[in-house]
């Protein structure tokens, strides 16, 4: 069991979540996908919704506030045990802020911030909610990585705030593949480069116990499953859920 009992280290993504036009259709639909559980919010949170995994929070589902958006993703947060100082080296390094650090109730401190490639992410210092409490097995978030079609000022960009190395990923020459790594030599997700990559966007990947199956659940409720493939790390798909969301699967050997 991968259980998460305390905030994560500075810079490990630690929590998603995701703002759809419809959050029933959306709770239909991952709950078919994940076997998920919920505990919906209340008005005053936005219906904030928390996504549970054996009663524990997974990630959050809520509707999406713009009522013209339409583009949704996943959005992934890093812990930050000092969200202002890093908010700030955010700045330094050639970032921008679009909320500025705040505090949420008692669960804890958050920003959201677009990097020098124009990538959306957030920061969270964990107080009473720390984030994920289960990764890395089947039904969890297992991995992010930055997709660009400009990769090198995000390899500049992140090692500024964070303090990651970078290591090429030797596993798959054929692709612009680059780890990122925490101080501890922690590998916390990587950065690739996809020139005909349409924008730059955090990936986010659940890992399951069996794709196929996945992607046939996934079919089957309403989303739209991409080619399954054999990877060096496991088992992959991308899948597209009813409001265009993009994410992947993996079920790892």
């Amino acid at each position: 069991m991968s259980y998460v009992t305390g905030n994560q280290p500075n810079g490990t993504p630690t929590w998603i979540d995701l703002g759809i036009p419809d959050l029933e259709r959306a709770m239909e639909f991952y709950g078919a996908l994940f076997g998920w559980e919920y505990d919906v919010g209340p008005a005053e949170t936005g219906r904030y919704t928390m996504c549970l995994l054996r009663g524990r929070p997974v990630a959050a589902i809520m509707p999406n506030p713009d009522p013209d958006a339409t583009e949704f993703w996943w959005n992934m947060y890093f812990a930050a045990e000092d969200c202002d100082g890093t908010a700030k080296r955010i700045t330094d390094a050639g970032g921008t802020l679009i909320q500025e650090p705040m505090d949420v109730m008692d669960q804890g401190r958050m920003a959201i911030a677009r990097d020098t490639v124009g990538a959306q992410f957030g920061l969270w210092q964990g107080r009473a909610h720390i984030g994920c409490q289960i990764v890395n097995e089947p039904n969890s978030l297992v991995r992010n990585d930055l997709v660009t079609p400009t990769p090198e000022p995000a390899r500049a960009f992140y090692p500024a705030v964070f303090g990651y190395t970078l290591d090429r990923n030797e596993d798959l020459p054929g692709m612009d593949f680059t780890f990122l790594r925490r101080p501890d030599g922690k590998e916390i997700g990587g950065i690739v480069g996809l020139p005909d990559a349409a924008s730059s966007r955090w990936a986010t990947c659940f890992e399951v116990a069996d794709t196929d199956a996945v992607a046939e659940r996934a079919a089957a409720a309403g989303g739209t499953p991409g080619a399954v493939d054999d990877t060096p790390y496991g088992r992959m798909a991308t899948i597209t859920d009813p409001f265009g969301t993009e994410f992947s699967v993996i079920a790892r050997p």
